[in-house]
């Protein structure tokens, strides 16, 4: 009988989520909260309440969150991608390239630097939890990041675009970073040994991001080509506007770059901007979009609504006053100063610089780097729930002050675009 109460509490909940993922965007537009704020809220809200609600540990249930998580953050790569209608280039992309360049390593080193001197963590442990909390999430960023497809390039405005690209490919960049900290752990314990740096500068950055690219070009160009201009109108797919195609690209392109060894995300979002390129004003680009951004949506609020009943349930019990600290450098000075730093010479307005700087969005990814991690190695096993606490509390603070600060902010940047006079 409670399992018969359980089953339809969950059917419940997820009706009522599928409503709200529809709703809550349009309740929050122009005000000073974001859907996470109020997915997060309402499952610590359940979670607190006499209701036969399940909770998920991350702990015990490292495998369901690792796949979640990753099933998520992929969908949001291919929308995030599908979005941006710059070509590649140097000048062009420059602000994404001096992010993740330049602000991601200083990111990941100051934030393992404090890890190391307020919690006294081994050198594998701080990095660790640095290069987890190091990238801009994909898909926490939907107030900041390129709405749909446009079919002017001008459309997409320097900040929106430089967060939207960076969040698109510094997971693939993140990547090697949780990889070496488990090559430290492995070949140094607590302490420091300099013998895997090299097998990991050629496998885990060279060859694995390489490979990503390399998958995410071909996948791209072929499914382009497919869909634009296939001989067999069948395959055309641009004609008969199936949405659920961009699934079926996504997943393509992921499981292609993971089999061959290179990075999954990087690959899934490089196909995304190559099929973008095949035929840049297509009104199928919308239509691929849309169809990822509401799967994008249900996720998010599933995943959302969990994180908050975990919090609830002891999920910042073993989260040390130090922890909160890193979060709260990390969000509102290490962040900020690394982007800042990148982006020094940019040619850009100093506000423009200051807020791409500062919405270093934490979120999904993060959850599933560290669930990664904790699953391949037993280094960590005895820092787990430490790990999870910093962590989700991390996100917790990013969800709370960029989600009320993303809209009257960005908001305003736009007033000042507009009013300002057209350059000389």
């Amino acid at each position: 009988m409670c399992g018969v109460i359980l089953s339809d509490t969950v059917y419940l909940a997820m009706g009522l989520g599928a409503l709200g993922a529809a709703v809550v965007p349009r309740l929050v537009f122009k005000r000073p909260l974001s859907m996470p704020m109020v997915f997060l809220a309402a499952g610590a809200i359940v979670a607190a309440l006499p209701l036969p609600v399940p909770t998920v540990d991350p702990v015990r249930d490292r495998l369901w969150v690792e796949h979640a998580t990753e099933l998520c953050v992929i969908v949001s790569l291919m929308g995030a991608g599908l979005a941006l209608n710059r070509p590649f280039g140097r000048r062009a992309w420059g602000g994404p390239w001096r992010l993740l360049g330049i602000s991601l390593p200083l990111t990941i080193a100051g934030t393992a630097l404090i890890a190391t001197l307020l919690l006294d963590w081994p050198p594998a442990l701080a990095l660790l939890i640095a290069a987890v909390l190091a990238p801009t999430d994909p898909v926490l960023a939907a107030e900041v990041r390129v709405g749909e497809p446009t079919d002017e390039e001008d459309d997409e405005d320097e900040v929106r675009f430089a967060l939207t690209a960076e969040a698109g490919l510094n997971d693939g960049l993140a990547f090697p970073f949780v990889l070496a900290a488990l090559a430290l752990a492995t070949a140094a314990g607590d302490g420091w040994s300099a013998d895997w740096i090299g097998r990991w500068l050629l496998i885990d950055v060279l060859v694995k991001i390489a490979a990503g690219v390399a998958v995410g070009i071909v996948t791209g160009r072929l499914l382009g080509r497919m869909f634009f201009r296939a001989q067999t109108n069948a395959l055309r797919l641009s004609e008969h506007m199936e949405g659920f195609v961009a699934l079926g690209a996504t997943f393509l392109a992921y499981g292609t770059a993971e089999l061959l060894h290179g990075y999954g995300f990087l690959a899934v979002f490089v196909t995304a901007c190559t099929i973008r390129a095949a035929e840049r004003s297509h009104g199928y680009h919308r239509v691929l979009h849309e169809f990822t951004e509401q799967i994008e949506r249900l996720l998010t609020v599933c995943l959302l609504f969990l994180l908050g009943g975990f919090l609830v349930a002891g999920g910042l019990q073993a989260l040390p006053w130090q922890g909160a600290v890193v979060a709260v450098l990390l969000v509102f000075v290490v962040r900020p100063a690394a982007g800042w730093l990148g982006l020094i010479g940019f040619a850009a307005e100093p506000r423009e610089k200051t807020v791409t700087a500062f919405f270093g969005i934490r979120g999904i990814g993060s959850l599933f780097y560290l669930a990664y991690g904790l699953g391949h190695s037993e280094a960590f096993a005895a820092d787990a729930r430490q790990l999870w606490s910093v962590v989700a509390f991390t996100v917790l603070l990013s969800v709370v002050v960029h989600g009320a600060a993303a809209t009257p902010v960005i908001r305003r940047l736009d007033r000042l675009r507009h009013s300002s006079p057209p350059p000389p």
